[in-house]
Order: structure tokens, then sequence, then C-alpha cells
């Protein structure tokens, strides 16, 4: 079974208005240090009194570990304490923080939970978005491809804003959400498709919908309930145009193969989104990104 392709595509979006928000994505959990960095001078602040701890200096690896409820910071071969259980780390303008040898756009909020330190990436969604995209899909495909991809990813993430609230952030940076590389698996072409698609989301029955992917579907999707519990009224089982491709992840919605086989064959994003995810309108989410 084939799409049938139209040669003009209108596209009417919705508008859905959004509080102004940054994403907050888990970087590490409960762990027993960490080593952050910054490109430029970076401020330390205590959340709780919004007052300055420290300035870091710019290209400088610091260590820091729990410590008896607070957070501690290893300073010229010293173990300082903070004072702080909960604290911000904010980069001079344009500069990065590096953590887990990878540099990343926003601000950073590290926390001692009790049970260790949870370092966390405060960014605004569209600059997240640029280094999923090219983190889930290789950066030299399609680029209707790219910006298909980039429209699931904004869609996925909004819908699951809070998931992992528990832990102090939304969503994290491996597979088992999104994979996020930060800024520094950004590349010019996939931040392109970010730009080109800003604010876009799919929706369903007046709600932004969780656009489930997966790298291959095996030659056809599935629909959710065959993978949990339930069905979702935009989740079908369609051919997934990545035949001789194994199936890999779950097989639901978007398969990327398929996406970028399409692409090859002159379908554009829109066109791909909608083939995947059944009784979807797209729309145009309003406010700060």
């Amino acid at each position: 079974m084939g799409i049938r392709r139209a040669l003009v595509l209108l596209i009417t979006f919705l508008t859905l208005c959004s509080p102004s928000f940054a994403i907050k994505i888990g970087l590490q959990t409960q762990v027993n240090k960490t080593f952050i960095g910054a490109s430029t001078k970076a401020e330390i602040i205590n959340c709780d009194t919004n007052k300055l701890i420290f300035v870091m200096e710019k290209m400088k690896g610091y260590e820091m570990k729990p410590y008896r409820g607070v957070i501690a910071i290893k300073v010229d071969g010293q173990w300082n304490k903070m004072r702080a259980d909960k604290i911000i780390i904010k980069p001079e303008e344009g500069g990065f923080i590096s953590v887990k040898r990878k540099w990343y756009r926003g601000n950073f909020k590290v926390i001692n939970d009790g049970l260790g330190l949870t370092v966390i990436n405060d960014i605004p969604l569209e600059k997240y978005l640029q280094g999923v995209v090219p983190s889930e899909m290789p950066s030299s495909w399609e680029h209707e491809a790219h910006k298909a991809q980039a429209i699931a990813a904004r869609s996925y993430a909004i819908a699951n804003r809070g998931k992992r609230a528990k832990y102090g952030y939304d969503l994290k940076d491996t597979p088992e959400d999104q994979a996020y590389g930060g800024a520094s698996a950004e590349k010019n072409n996939t931040n392109e498709a970010v730009e080109e698609t800003s604010g876009i989301v799919l929706v369903c029955q007046g709600k932004i919908v969780p656009a489930y992917y997966s790298a291959s579907a095996g030659g056809k999707t599935r629909t959710g309930g065959q993978v949990w519990s339930s069905d979702l009224p935009f989740l079908k089982s369609v051919p997934s145009f990545d035949d001789g491709i194994k199936k890999n992840g779950h097989g639901v919605g978007m398969s990327q193969y398929g996406a970028n086989n399409l692409a090859k064959r002159g379908y554009n994003a829109y066109q791909i989104l909608k083939y995947f995810y059944a009784n979807t309108k797209f729309a145009k989410v309003r406010g700060e990104y």
C-alpha cells in the first residue's frame, strides 16, 4: 500500500497558547560525583537564597560531590562546602557548560537529594531540539526527514513535560526518552530543520500528542495496543517503508528509516508525519522557547 502524493499540500495550522518555558533535561541522576566546566566564566548561585556562591573560571573543570546534605566543590585541590543542596550554574552570555565530555547550552541545576547529585540542563525548547535531531537521526539524511523528526521530537517533549518530575526534571537525555547530545551534537543542516519548523507540533483531539518514533519498524508499524496497554487514536499500523532494515525499537509511530526513504521519494515533512500519525493536525505553539 502506498501513499498518494499531492502536488501541492496546503496546511492549516491551529494556534495553541503555551506559557514561556525552558525544558529540563536530566543528564545525570543521583551520581556520587560529577565534573563540570564552562567555556566562559560561570556563576554558581544558591537556589534558595539566590546569592552568588562562587565564580567558575573559564575552561577549567571542577569536581562536585554530595557532602552531608549539601554540595561540595573541589577548587585547586581543596574541597569546599557550598552550604547549599541546590545550585544553579549560569555561564556568561554565549557560554557553554561541559558535562559528560559534551558541551551544552543553557543553565544547569545541581541537586543533592540525599541519594546523590542530579545534574539538570535547563534550556529553551528549540535549543534543546537542536541537540536532539542530529542525535536521533543521522545528519547526512534528507532535510525533510530532519524536519519531520524535529516536529515529532517537539511534540513528544511538550506532551511529556513533567514525566520525570520526581527527579526534578522533565526528560532523560537518552533514547529512553529522546537522545540529546547538547551543542556538541549540533549540525548546521539539522539546526535549520529545527528553525524552519519552529513551534510546530502534532495535535489529535485538541491535545499535543507524544509522537512516538523508532529507528525502524521492520516493514510495518505497530499500534499502541500491540506494545502498551491500550490503543491511541493517532497510532495506527501502516507499512513503514523501511523494508530490508531490521526492526529496531518499539515500532510505534514514525519509522525514522521510513521517513528518510519517503523524503528521498519527494515527500515533505508534513506528508511524512500525516502518514505515520493518523487523525492528527498541525498546530503552531505560541510562547517563548
